[in-house]
């Protein structure tokens, strides 16, 4: 047999057992924590609550129009993603003084490909149908368009939340169990939440009043299953988009009483995890997203098409603070919140 066939056959046997991956998956280091968003508060400064915020350095307290046209560097490891994505950040309330201290975030671990470099921040997926498969030629997926945004969850949700909203208490390598509430006992490596965004568009609307009409949920189950098919108000398959973050709770693990309620809260006072959300804002640059998204069996790797940048590179991309708080260190009160 010649060394070209060889190769082919030894190509094919390992397809029949390596898992086929659909997507794209990579982290993201920090840009900033202050009290920004310009998708529910566009202008306000300060906003209600602090966020931690990662992507392009377009971000402000407003932000119309081609983000990805006017964003000069990123901190996500896709060159070309100059989106911005945010979350509510965590705080430990002491069980004894009422005092708050921001839980600082690690990268997510392990990572295909390796996160090594980023500082805090967090994982982004864009799945095409989940994370083994993609379905593109029955279901093709139409990228954002510049300007859009969309929020899931929402800081006044008193009950539990739709999936895809998720803690999971970290043992050492182990994530263990999807919940909608906060771990009730210590985790040793950490608190992991996850933001899985509706992937179904109106076809029409880059926003809405309440940031979400204009998108639609049609996930059922938790983790990375395909959502099923979209409905005729909102025709349009995009991206599955998700965040993934890694709190490091374990330096508060000692404060916490045996048999005391979870003392973990979000920056808007939310005692409760029912409350969890995130923001996105679309800055692809140009169709470098569509490109990806119409390659079939890709992962990770940009699907042949996106520059990757090196993480130390991605870091060294910053914004200025524009809200003048201390938000580190131990405080008598959130910031926004009153005592």
């Amino acid at each position: 047999m010649s060394t070209a066939s060889t190769m082919k056959s030894l190509a094919s046997a390992l397809a029949l057992v390596a898992p086929v991956y659909a997507g794209l998956r990579f982290p993201c280091s920090t840009l900033t924590i202050q009290r920004l968003d310009p998708v529910v508060q566009p202008g306000a400064l300060p906003a209600a609550h602090v966020h931690h915020i990662v992507g392009g350095n377009a971000f402000n307290a407003t932000m119309t129009g081609d983000v990805g046209e006017r964003a000069t560097c990123t901190t996500c490891q896709m060159a070309e993603d100059f989106s911005n994505y945010w979350t509510a950040v965590l705080y430990f309330k002491h069980p004894t003084n009422g005092s708050y201290h921001r839980v600082p975030v690690v990268p997510v671990q392990p990572l295909l490909g390796g996160s090594n470099g980023a500082q805090g921040g967090l994982t982004v997926y864009y799945t095409q149908f989940d994370l083994t498969r993609d379905n593109i030629k029955q279901q093709p997926v139409k990228t954002f368009p510049p300007g859009f945004r969309m929020t899931v969850g929402s800081p006044t949700q008193t009950s539990r939340p739709h999936v895809g909203l998720r803690y999971q208490c970290l043992q050492g390598q182990n994530r263990g169990a999807e919940m909608p509430d906060f771990p009730t006992r210590p985790c040793s490596g950490g608190i992991f939440t996850t933001h899985h965004f509706p992937a179904c568009w109106d076809g029409k609307n880059l926003d809405s009043p309440d940031h979400q009409s204009h998108m639609y949920n049609t996930i059922r189950l938790d983790g990375f299953t395909n959502a099923p098919a979209c409905p005729s108000s909102h025709p349009v398959r995009m991206p599955q988009v998700t965040f993934e973050t890694v709190w490091d709770t374990t330096k508060f693990n000692s404060m916490w009483p045996s048999g005391a309620p979870n003392p973990f809260v979000w920056s808007f006072e939310g005692t409760s995890g029912f409350g969890t959300h995130a923001d996105y804002m679309f800055g692809w640059k140009g169709d470098s997203l569509q490109r990806a998204m119409d390659k079939s069996e890709c992962f990770y790797d940009g699907c042949g098409s996106i520059k990757k940048q090196a993480m130390q590179t991605a870091n060294k991309c910053t914004i200025q603070k524009t809200v003048g708080e201390e938000v580190d260190g131990w405080l008598e009160k959130l910031p926004g919140m009153e005592m």
